[in-house]
């Protein structure tokens, strides 16, 4: 099927300026929706486009996942590394707020399906429940990254086909509610398989669980995650597999995450993967996965110099296409590089767990000296004579080597991560997605269980039920789903359930003001917790409790005069906020 391109109507949450070529007559385009939507395949064309939207999360230049862990305790975003510079009319480098729009544009593709799924006479009434689950499934995915991204924000459930300004925030709480209905919608009708990129009955049901842990249905979140588990079409990969799996010198995580693997028929853990092929035409695939520009370190940057001050790297080198182009958007936090690998008198230096393997990770001091005229030529890089050493924050840190490794396919190009199909869900995240249901359920024997489901695999000690507590099933995610996860949104999550059972002091209406997502972030990343504050590229890592939620761009709420957008509460705008709507027409 051909990935068909067409002129949709523009949805509120965009402004329109006039200008003389506004006025200036266009001929309608031949791919207008009435004569797109005039049979299965004009849907199908949507279905593709909606997947292709996945991509964004993680491939391509500034990819959203890449924004979510840069805004945990794993890590922080360069040049932005003091939120209290975050406005809803600002996000310099890392597009928080910008992103809304872009995500909006995926509901709208979404909606359009949805608003038109009884415009032709279907073949089946399973066809036509098929295309429409799809949609379902990508409007509430989208929705679940909005509200964990913003907050309460208005539930569009249809096409908007003309201008509209009239617009009233729901309640996240609504919201959840809605999707978690459309999930359900979606988990019957959607196929048992599907090809890669698509939707499957397992996609749904992963999502689901993630809804329902959100609405704080426990056990719906548990029968959904078990529905993946025990459909006997997904396993955790447990021996070598795929393209380099006769290479001794790597292990079996180095396969799970090699991009040619991912969708490989082989590969059993995988629920949802997105397709993008460098062999692919031009508009089908990205301009790279980004993920040796956003992840690693800038091992390069002229502050790193010799013992004489002389330039330490050059490139382009060899050394640049193992290592990338590293001008990171995560600059890793301590935490994540070191103390969660501090386990069972262990260290991330000894450690068993494959997810810390030496050969897994680039470490500081396997980074050597690469220009022939350093005076330290081929000896390791030393911190102390950078020309400014607390830079180092961005120049020099640990990476996962395995899930980063992503060699750029044509040689002319930086090595920036080359296109790479990348996980959306596996299963490793159904089973700790089960745990955390059974943890809120306090069946801590089942929850020790799935959780040593996983680590077993990466060759990890196993825990105890009585070592299961929230906190530790967010270190166990950290280990496994580094730069996969929607970090951010899952600790939101979990911050609104804590306030909900008022549980550790939290409650929900002071949740702007104190919360898990700050604590946790604020404790564990040495960013945040080093006093006195360091100088970073001239700013002061901070971070507030309003921070676990984004600002709305401005100029959606400004432009909607008919109607009450709220802010994100703690931004600036937000004491003009109206109680949000509960119901869902």
């Amino acid at each position: 099927m051909k990935n068909i391109k067409f002129i949709l109507p523009v949805m509120l949450l965009l402004t329109v300026s006039c200008s003389e070529d506004f006025l200036k007559p266009k001929p309608k385009s031949f791919f207008a929706p009435e004569n797109v939507f005039v049979n299965a395949q004009g849907f199908e064309s949507l279905l593709i486009t909606m997947r292709k939207n996945l991509v964004a999360e993680v491939s391509g230049y500034k990819h959203f996942i890449s924004h979510q862990v840069a805004a945990s305790e794993m890590g922080s975003p360069l040049l932005q590394l003091d939120f209290t510079n975050l406005t809803p009319s600002s996000d310099k480098y890392q597009k928080f707020v910008d992103q809304i729009n872009t995500i909006f544009k995926f509901v709208k593709d979404a909606n359009v399906a949805i608003t038109r799924i009884d415009d032709i006479k279907w073949e089946t009434e399973e066809a036509r429940n098929k295309v429409l689950a799809e949609a379902y499934w990508h409007r509430a995915y989208w929705y679940y990254r909005l509200v964990h991204n913003y907050g309460d924000l208005p539930f569009v459930n249809t096409e908007i086909s003309g201008a509209r300004l009239d617009f009233n925030s729901h309640s996240r709480w609504a919201i959840i509610k809605k999707i978690k209905a459309d999930a359900e919608f979606a988990v019957t009708h959607l196929p048992e398989t599907a090809a890669p990129g698509a939707i499957s009955k397992a996609a749904g049901n992963h999502l689901l669980a993630k809804i329902a842990l959100a609405d704080m249905d426990f056990d719906r979140a548990i029968s959904a995650a078990s529905a993946v588990i025990d459909d006997g079409k997904h396993a955790l990969m447990t021996a070598r597999f795929g393209e380099d799996a006769g290479k001794p010198f790597r292990n079996l995580l180095w396969d799970l995450h090699r991009p040619n693997n991912k969708n490989s028929p082989l590969n059993k853990e995988t629920i949802l993967a997105i397709v993008d092929r460098f062999e692919s035409p031009e508009g089908a695939k990205t301009a790279g996965s980004f993920s040796m520009r956003h992840y690693a370190a800038s091992w390069w940057h002229t502050s790193n110099r010799d013992s004489k001050g002389g330039v330490g790297f050059i490139k382009p080198s060899p050394m640049a296409d193992t290592l990338g182009n590293g001008n990171p958007d995560v600059a890793a936090s301590d935490w994540h590089m070191y103390t969660i690998w501090n386990e069972f008198g262990k260290t991330w230096r000894n450690t068993g767990d494959l997810r810390r393997a030496d050969i897994n990770w680039i470490d500081k001091h396997e980074i050597v000296y690469n220009n022939p005229a350093s005076a330290n030529f081929g000896q390791p890089w030393q911190g102390k004579w950078m020309s400014n050493p607390s830079d180092s924050v961005y120049t020099m840190f640990a990476w996962p080597h395995y899930k980063v490794f992503n060699p750029q396919q044509n040689p002319n190009d930086l090595p920036n991560g080359g296109n790479g199909d990348q996980y959306i869900f596996r299963l490793a995240e159904t089973y700790l997605l089960r745990a955390e249901a059974h943890f809120w359920k306090n069946e801590l024997a089942l929850a020790a269980d799935d959780i040593n489901k996983v680590r077993a695999r990466a060759k990890a000690e196993p825990i105890k039920a009585s070592d299961v507590t929230l906190d530790y099933l967010f270190d166990e995610r950290a280990r496994e789903l580094y730069a996969e996860e929607p970090r951010q949104n899952e600790l939101n999550r979990v911050s609104y359930i804590l306030a909900s059972k008022g549980l550790r002091g939290y409650s929900l209406g002071t949740i702007h003001q104190k919360n898990f997502y700050y604590d946790r972030v604020r404790n564990l990343n040495n960013l945040y917790s080093i006093t006195p504050a360091p100088i970073i590229l001239g700013v002061s890592p901070k971070i507030e409790p309003h921070h676990f939620q984004w600002p709305i761009d401005d100029k959606i709420i400004n432009s909607n005069t008919l109607g009450t957008i709220n802010q994100s509460p703690g931004y600036t705008g937000w004491e003009r906020n109206k109680p949000p709507l509960e119901t869902i027409e």
